[in-house]
């Protein structure tokens, strides 16, 4: 039986339990993570915590609709056992007339391919070693290394997370309409929990002036690193900061880790960056499910 139980309600020791020690175990599903990140979460427990399914939510013009939050790469179902997924979907349907939600590439539903998209991230294996790996770079990658030698960048670990945030909002987050302060706030909340977790690190990236030009947040997990996080000077592109980056975070964790997940993207431009450097491509499963009245519909397409 599968039962949607309010965070409050949720018998947490299990919980956490189950999604540790499930075949699809990824750092996202954990309950501090989530009170993190959320606005309110629930989860759909099968029998006796055999399996579970975060649901982050919030309520709008009355009714509750399952949202993705920001700095969640991938939800999704845990179990210990492989369950029919399928039951799960049926049960979140029935209970949210909305829904728009990233499982992970270990999930897999044979129903409701209407309401299915697939997604990719790129991601790096490290079965070979550093100079392996970089020999492997294209010719865009080794130039823009070449260029950061000649810059004289020099790299940084474990700054403060505020230097990270304040480079993404007069960057990046300038073009994201949706992030608030709250967002940058429960961010900051994350990468230091996570800093005292010793489950992430913090590179920044420095020019020979002293001037923070690029940064990434790194999840460190099992056998996976992940960047769930980099922002950049954007007046300040030129002297190959992104690229040496991610070199310095691959050469320092290639050592001890598997598998280096770029956090990637669908998109063209941005995945083809991520192939630069040997990535390949992972696929998961979108969920965007919409159920609501009519005259609802239009705001939450």
């Amino acid at each position: 039986m599968i039962e949607l139980i309010n965070r409050k309600k949720l018998d947490i020791k299990k919980y956490d339990a189950c999604v540790q020690t499930s075949l699809q175990s990824n750092i996202f599903g954990f309950s501090w993570y989530l009170d993190i990140v959320s606005d309110k979460w629930s989860a759909l427990v099968l029998n006796d915590y055999e399996a579970v399914m975060p649901i982050p939510w919030r309520k709008k013009y009355f009714m509750k609709y399952v949202y993705h939050p920001f700095w969640v790469i991938q939800l999704g179902i845990y179990s210990t056992v492989i369950e029919d997924e399928n039951e799960f979907l049926i049960a979140l349907f029935s209970e949210f007339k909305y829904v728009s939600l990233r499982t992970n590439k270990q999930n897999s539903f044979s129903m409701f391919h209407s309401y299915q998209m697939q997604k990719k991230v790129q991601t790096l294996s490290f079965n070979e070693n550093y100079q392996t790996i970089s020999l492997n770079y294209n010719r865009n990658r080794k130039r823009e290394l070449k260029k950061a030698t000649q810059q004289d960048l020099t790299e940084c670990w474990n700054d403060s997370p505020k230097k990270l945030i304040d480079l993404f909002k007069n960057g990046v987050g300038k073009r994201v309409q949706k992030l608030n302060e709250k967002d940058y706030m429960r961010l900051y909340k994350l990468m230091s929990t996570c800093i005292r977790k010793n489950l992430g690190e913090l590179l920044t990236v420095y020019d020979k002036q002293n001037n923070l030009i690029s940064a990434a947040f790194f999840l460190k997990y099992n056998n996976r690193v992940i960047e769930l996080v980099c922002a950049s000077d954007l007046k300040n592109r030129n002297n190959g900061a992104n690229t040496f980056m991610n070199d310095r975070a691959i050469f320092k964790y290639e050592r001890n880790f598997e598998v280096f997940d770029f956090g990637g993207s669908s998109m063209k431009n941005i995945a083809k960056y991520y192939y630069s450097f040997g990535g390949k491509d992972e696929y998961y499963t979108q969920l965007h499910y919409n159920n609501l009245p009519k005259l609802l519909r239009f705001f939450k397409r």
